[in-house]
Order: structure tokens, then sequence, then C-alpha cells
């Protein structure tokens, strides 16, 4: 069972998971070797998954970021996973429910790449697309 603590370890993890132990028990009131068990024990249960960097992928060469519904019109679910995973252009995916099948987020260096992606895709089923005009924190 979680408690409060463990939330504020969560969150201040969210925002910096460079953070020292230290730096955290200072904002919590926490030694630095409590937060520590705290974090390992979170890690433990699978809570945190693990550490991560975010991009910004226009910095990196790929301002066209896309948010992509796929519609399955095939059976073929494990190999469009298996085909998203080899996929580099693509950041993250969602089986989702509702409106669509999966949900995915891929960035692309340019129109055209994203419009190769989308062609590959058509295997699979149809598609919607959003482009991102400006990412909000």
């Amino acid at each position: 069972m979680l408690d409060y603590i463990d939330y504020e370890i969560i969150e201040y993890l969210k925002r910096n998971g460079r953070a020292q132990w230290k730096e955290i028990g200072r904002q919590i009131h926490l030694t630095g070797q409590a937060v520590a068990d705290r974090v390992h024990r979170l890690e433990d249960l699978g809570i945190i998954e693990r550490y991560t960097a975010i991009m910004d992928e226009s910095k990196l060469g790929k301002p066209v970021i896309a948010l992509i519904t796929i519609f399955m019109k095939t059976s073929l679910h494990d190999e469009l996973r298996q085909f998203l995973k080899s996929r580099t252009e693509v950041e993250e995916v969602h089986r989702i429910s509702g409106e669509g099948c999966y949900w995915l987020k891929a960035c692309f260096p340019a129109n055209a790449d994203l419009t190769r992606f989308l062609n590959l895709l058509l295997r699979f089923g149809n598609y919607r697309v959003n482009l991102s005009i400006e990412k909000l924190e």
C-alpha cells in the first residue's frame, strides 16, 4: 500500500528522474537513505518501471510529430505490434478502447517520411492523423 510520502516521491521523480535521494529527502523531510529505501520498494513493486530522458524531437531533426489512431481492418495485431516495435520513428504505442484500436506517437524529419510510414500502415488498417503544433507542459 502506498502512502502520501510515496506519492510525493513519485511526483518528484516525474519532474526530475535524475534527482539525488538527499535532494528529494530535503523536499519531503526524510533522510536520503529513507528515500532510497522507498524508491527501491517502488521499483520492486513495479510502480517505477524505468528511468528515461525526454527529448525535444524537433531539435533532433524530427519536427513532424504525428499522433496516429489506427483502425484495424485485419486480425494481424501481433504483426502490427512487431512492425511498430521495429520502427525508430514510433515513440509511444497504446491499445485503446472507443474510437480506433491503437494510438501512437511518431516523429519524422519531414512530411514525406510520415507519408511513407502511413503507406506501410495501410497493410493493417486505416488511420487518422493529427499533427502536433505545440507541446504544452
